[in-house]
């Protein structure tokens, strides 16, 4: 999936606006989302940042759907359990489990759709980044940031040896799977254990090679990385503050709105 993503990246329209643009508005929803009390504004920033990515960044609505499935799972089972633990007020419905009342109020439901909310949010502004940029573009911003050295230099290296070993791990796996390593409890076992430790010692083999091929080239500590300056366009820019001031609008009446409703 994460290969995927950084494919869709490298072919979206949206590779080619300015980094730094699009960081900001990716950072100007999430914080706007986290401050609000009401659901509308997560809500709205997740709409923008989805048609944003489907339209502009030509994403295909099936794929975008089945990333957004992943991470749903584990939100239903959290808005799940503080509809029915937390918050307070009025109970909608409820039912005993071993003489245990378990039932969910107004304040749970209330927070539970809020936390859904900032959470749908959230993902489709780190979505719309990941979808729209390259990974070895945002290495290059982080490059600016004064970030330390080998902290950046770590994370390129993690970064491009996670897909190698994943391939070297399907390869594994599938060799096993043709010799009927899986077709049991015991020899799955086995076979995932022999997987793990063959892995490990790749792993390990591989990081001393990148070493020496690294020290052969002159590898004085630091790496280089080049950033392509892009230019910041009229049209980005209005789109961008259009955008910003939609959403400030928002969260000004939703916040009016709930305050309004506690008086």
């Amino acid at each position: 999936m994460t290969k995927m993503l950084d494919d869709y990246a490298l072919l979206s329209p949206l590779r080619y606006t300015n980094n730094w643009l699009k960081i900001g508005v990716v950072a100007f929803g999430i914080l706007m989302g986290i401050s609000s009390q009401a659901p509308l504004v997560p809500f709205s920033i997740a709409i923008c940042m989805s048609l944003a990515t489907l339209i502009f960044g030509r994403v295909p609505p099936k794929f975008y759907l089945k990333l957004l499935m992943g991470p749903a799972v584990f939100v239903v089972f959290s808005v799940i359990i503080i509809a029915f633990f937390f918050g307070g007020g009025p109970e909608l419905f409820g039912f005993n489990v071993l003489e245990y009342r378990l039932g969910v109020n107004t304040g749970g439901l209330s927070m539970a759709f809020l936390v859904f909310s900032r959470t749908l949010g959230g993902m489709c502004c780190l979505f719309f980044l990941a979808l729209t940029t390259p990974m070895v573009e945002l290495f290059s911003v982080l490059k600016k940031t004064r970030l330390p050295d080998s902290f950046i230099e770590l994370s390129m290296m993690m970064y491009r040896y996670i897909f190698v070993f994943l391939d070297v791990a399907w390869c594994i796996k599938h060799a096993q799977t043709v010799r009927l390593g899986y077709h049991d409890l015991r020899t799955s076992l086995h076979s995932m254990a022999m997987l793990c430790s063959t892995l490990f010692l790749r792993s390990w083999e591989q990081g001393e090679k990148t070493f020496v091929a690294m020290n052969a080239r002159c590898y004085d500590g630091k790496m280089m990385i080049f950033e392509e300056k892009r230019p910041v366009k009229f049209s980005e820019v209005a789109l961008s503050l259009g955008y910003m001031v939609a959403i400030v609008g928002v969260w000004y009446v939703s916040n009016g709105m709930l305050e309004a409703s506690l008086w």
